[in-house]
């Protein structure tokens, strides 16, 4: 042994006779306490503040904890210390353990994420994808544990280094978590309060497995990608919507539009009867908009003679994207023809036919499709 070992070790019998530690950091959990070969002094004094416990480890093995307090180190507060090998001179002399401190405090704004999207099966929209992120806080509440099973011999041991293990587990839990939750994709971010409760709970046992306790989870955003939000307004307001009166009213503005395109007579007088049936259907609406109440049918001309009641046209209900509509007089699905609403191809049924036809194969409809010219002769 050399002459600075000797004065290194009488300095510290000497002088080392406090062990405290006083933490001017943010992110240390534990500290070890450095003193030359881990000697301590019979009857040295120990200071454990709030917010701190004191671990103590002789050959390897967890011998006692100190929670906050001063405590004179000898037989009566270290029974475990003088069962242990390795002292055959009991108290007598200065003894070997390593003392961790361990801070208890609370560890808050912790920050997680999702490493990689999360695939989910949405019954409506398909495999989707979704990221989510925020923020934990936990403390150490079994300092024991937590040196046996995460620290090891680390002398000091930080946030950061126990943040990776906790992102990766947080991670998994979560996508569990939401999996199993299986709500409407569109849910998922209106219930973030709901869905960081569970996580919570779920999470806690994996946490306190190795002395962490995890005291608040919080869900700060739910995301996904911006074709898929777009969908999922459109989708929203869809619900939302009258789909039969969102197809008049889209039919009566390509009739509009129709009306007002410049094409000579025939687009004028195309125009003129889109005119009349985009009038009636929207006084159709109209009706119905107050209440079913019906007009006041004109007086009866001059010399007491009242006129037959006019024919009526048939009523036909018609399909769109899967949904029933109508009913709709003829002259309306001439106009929703003209404006691609509906095509050839599209079902249609009104009182007295057994089942849906196409348009096309209706005789009473057949006006609505035009006529085409036989082909020229000698072709």
């Amino acid at each position: 042994m050399g002459i600075f070992d000797e004065i290194k070790k009488k300095l510290s019998h000497e002088f080392i006779d406090i062990i405290e530690w006083l933490d001017n950091t943010n992110d240390t959990i534990v500290h070890r306490f450095e003193r030359y070969q881990n000697e301590i002094k019979n009857g040295a004094q120990l200071i454990v503040r709030e917010g701190q416990i004191a671990v103590f480890i002789n050959e390897g093995k967890l011998a006692d904890i100190f929670e906050p307090g001063t405590y004179t180190l000898n037989t009566q507060n270290l029974p475990i210390l003088a069962t242990l090998k390795g002292w055959k001179y009991g108290f007598n002399s200065p003894f070997k353990a390593e003392v961790y401190f361990v801070s208890t405090r609370l560890f808050t704004d912790e920050k997680w994420g999702t490493k990689n999207p999360i695939t989910l099966n949405d019954d409506r929209f398909g495999f989707v994808e979704i990221r989510a992120f925020g923020t934990y806080t936990f403390r150490i509440n079994d300092a024991g544990k937590f040196i046996k099973d995460v620290v090891g011999t680390d002398g000091h041991f930080t946030s950061y280094e126990i943040n990776e293990h906790l992102k990766s587990l947080i991670s998994t839990r979560f996508t569990d978590t939401i999996g199993e939750a299986n709500l409407p994709i569109e849910l998922y971010a209106a219930n973030t309060n709901e869905l960081s409760d569970t996580c919570l709970e779920v999470m806690s046992p994996e946490f306190s497995s190795v002395g962490i306790g995890l005291e608040k989870f919080f869900i700060e955003n739910v995301s996904m990608p911006e074709e898929l939000k777009k969908e999922i307004f459109e989708y929203s307001r869809l619900n939302k919507l009258d789909l039969d009166k969102l197809a008049k009213f889209k039919a009566a503005k390509a009739l509009e539009a129709a009306a007002s395109n410049e094409s000579g007579a025939a687009g004028a007088g195309m125009g003129m009867g889109m005119g009349f049936a985009m009038a009636q259907q929207m006084g159709n609406m109209f009706g119905q908009a107050q209440g079913g109440q019906q007009a006041p049918q004109q007086q009866a001309p001059a010399g007491g003679s009242t006129p037959p009641p006019l024919p009526q046209q048939s009523q036909y209900f018609y399909a769109v994207n899967g949904q029933q509509m109508g009913p709709v007089a003829i002259d309306v699905l001439s106009g929703l023809y003209a404006s691609k609403t509906i095509t050839a191809d599209t079902l249609v049924w009104k009182q007295g036919m057994a089942n849906w036809e196409a348009l096309n194969t209706v005789a009473e409809l057949q006006s609505i499709l035009g006529s085409t010219p036989p082909p020229l002769p000698g072709n």
